[in-house]
């Protein structure tokens, strides 16, 4: 355990700097695994920092099953002896030597994660927001990397979703528009019914009062299998405003949380790197580095903010997946299932219609404005062209005469024309 007054050769005191954080102490027993190893890294220790403390617990590891220990975390002892003084080496060369398990003692660190997101932190988290939405030409340019963002494709299907909701955002409106439309014509069909009913009330033929109630009437359930056909309908577009307006949302605001956990995880990961390499560039110097001699709990603090963050970071990362899968899948069968329910009820529609007019067959009803109010119906056994066929055959036999007289007349005006003719020679008037 690190003591509260650290001794350096010279005989100067540094006391501990915690940075107003607390430690509490412990043992924790862990199970290795086949490899013989328990999952974690080991960072301080001799000859820089007094401290040995654990860099990384390893994803599905005996150490991060048995969830104790955590990056930040002191190690004062294995099995039960002190590794106060030893190397980073040593401790694990210690764990190592361990068969089966290891008894490790350590000192927990309670660390807020707010105190590391200090503004270096935010900065470098606006950054990689930038860099994400540059290109790598324009990156290159301005002397940024976008390696360490890696092009992640989840945040791509953003773009994806977006053509997804712009698709049934069309389909919805179509729809909406279109089943106005046909109420509209509901409301059509209701009128000509009602205007046919009432012809029919006041015809006095009992035959055409008959074919008006009758039309009126099938103009009347039409609409009724109409308004029928708009209610079997409209859940789809309920549905499909359910897809629309709360599970794209609700995945494209998952995609943007975890884009954000992203790059603060991110940041993390690079000002632990920034901070390898400032320790690392002291070291070269043989100079001494204050938050290393005093216990490093800065860069410990920014290791338990890190490993935090990346705990988040797979949280969410999981979510999105899950949420993606089971939007494409509804996707694909809402798209078909909707569909299909459109087309039945259309054809439900059209069906229904069509039983409706096919056995009233009622019309033509013909009548005469000019000599009659009153409507007349053609004799079925009668050909409509019958009257046609009589005046041409009347036409066939009055025109040898209308010819004929059409001959005497003109004849006549000749004869009338020459006698004209003489007397102007004679020079003789004539009226």
């Amino acid at each position: 355990m690190c003591d509260n007054a650290l001794e350096e050769d010279d005989g100067f005191l540094f006391e501990e700097d915690k940075m107003g954080m607390t430690v509490t102490s412990g043992s924790v027993t862990i199970i290795k695994d086949e490899s013989n190893l328990i999952g974690i890294s080991i960072g301080g220790g001799a000859p820089h920092c007094p401290c040995l403390y654990i860099v990384q617990v390893f994803d599905n590891t005996p150490a991060a099953n048995n969830g104790t220990l955590q990056s930040g975390d002191e190690i004062t002892g294995v099995n039960g002896v002190l590794v106060k003084g030893k190397t980073k080496v040593e401790v694990a060369k210690m764990i190592q030597s361990s068969k089966e398990k290891v008894v490790i003692n350590y000192n927990k660190l309670h660390a807020d994660p707010k105190q590391g997101k200090s503004l270096d932190i935010i900065l470098k988290k606006v950054k990689h927001r930038i860099v994400e939405n540059m290109s790598s030409t324009t990156a290159d340019a301005l002397g940024l990397s976008r390696a360490i963002l890696c092009n992640d494709s989840l945040v791509k299907k953003l773009d994806e979703l977006e053509k997804v909701e712009c698709m049934f955002k069309g389909i919805v409106d179509h729809g909406r528009h279109m089943l106005k439309a046909y109420l509209d014509m509901c409301y059509v069909y209701k009128a000509f019914g009602d205007v046919f009913a009432e012809i029919g009330v006041r015809e006095p033929q009992p035959q055409a009062s008959e074919t008006f109630t009758k039309f009126g009437e099938i103009h009347r359930n039409i609409e009724k299998k109409g308004i029928e056909m708009i209610h079997a309908v409209k859940p789809m577009l309920s549905d499909l405003n359910t897809f629309l307006n709360k599970a794209v949302p609700d995945t494209k605001l998952t995609i943007r949380k975890y884009a954000d956990v992203k790059f603060e995880y991110l940041s993390y990961c690079l000002k632990v790197k920034e901070m390898d390499d400032e320790e690392y560039t002291f070291q070269a110097l043989q100079e001494p580095l204050y938050r290393v001699e005093t216990g490093n709990y800065e860069y410990r603090l920014i290791l338990r903010c890190r490993q935090d963050a990346r705990a988040r970071f797979a949280k969410l990362r999981a979510d999105v997946l899950t949420k993606l899968e089971l939007l494409d899948q509804k996707h694909v069968q809402d798209i078909v299932q909707q569909l299909q329910r459109l087309i039945s009820a259309l054809a439900k529609h059209y069906t229904e219609c069509y039983d409706l007019m096919k056995d009233r067959t009622v019309f033509p009803i013909e009548f005469d404005l000019s000599t009659s109010c009153t409507f007349s119906y053609p004799d079925p056994l009668v050909s409509p062209y019958q009257d046609q066929e009589e005046e041409e055959e009347t036409a066939e036999e009055v025109m040898p005469e209308l010819i004929q007289g059409l001959e005497n007349d003109l004849s006549i005006s000749n004869t009338q024309s020459s006698n004209c003719a003489e007397a102007d020679l004679l020079g003789l008037n004539h009226f």
